[in-house]
């Protein structure tokens, strides 16, 4: 009888211990996809803000004008010869609505419209929700008007693709990045 007792009790304890074990490999993963998921999320915030501050950072290259042509809260359109080929290029920058990213479990994300001349090219939604624009004078200060503008200040908000276990429960990890440009042709 004492036999059956301790089968039993070895029994009980190593099914808890591999239920702990178990236990201690699901968090791993998950904390292992959420690291992963953080590092791609900053990544794409990054690579956003890399493509933003280069082409504005050109505003008015090439061009002896008022070089911006819209300056909107989500939206900017600009003259330069962005590929130094000496013709001078309209540049527009807008954000897609959250319908037409469909490859992603994400509702909020958008795709980033860079539109050169007429050609639209649009690339993969990088987790990308919002971007706001605003427009600051010589010293400093906010403007709408065109031809006082020297600062561009672009703010960026990127979701993951995905939900990521966090706490208690799954919800979308989510960066904010700014960057503030003085395009030396304007």
């Amino acid at each position: 009888m004492d036999t059956i007792i301790d089968l039993i009790g070895a029994a009980v304890i190593a099914g808890l211990f591999m239920l702990g074990i178990a236990n201690i490999n699901i968090y791993s993963s998950q904390m292992q996809f959420k690291s992963n998921s953080d590092l791609q999320l900053l990544q794409n915030a990054k690579t956003i803000a890399d493509i933003l501050g280069n082409d504005l950072g050109k505003v008015g290259y090439g061009y002896n004008n008022t070089a911006i042509i819209t300056a909107m809260p989500n939206k900017i359109k600009f003259y330069s010869d962005i590929d130094s080929n000496g013709v001078v290029d309209t540049l527009t920058y807008l954000l897609s609505d959250s319908t037409v990213v469909s490859n992603t479990e994400n509702p909020s994300d958008k795709i980033l419209y860079r539109v050169v001349n007429s050609d639209t090219s649009k690339g993969p939604s990088l987790g990308i929700t919002d971007l706001r624009f605003t427009y600051k004078n010589i010293l400093g200060n906010v403007t709408s008007t065109l031809d006082s503008i020297k600062y561009i200040k672009a703010e960026i908000w990127v979701q993951s693709p995905s939900k990521v276990y966090e706490g208690q429960e799954y919800k979308y990890l989510f960066t904010y990045w700014e960057l503030t440009i003085n395009p030396r042709n304007i």
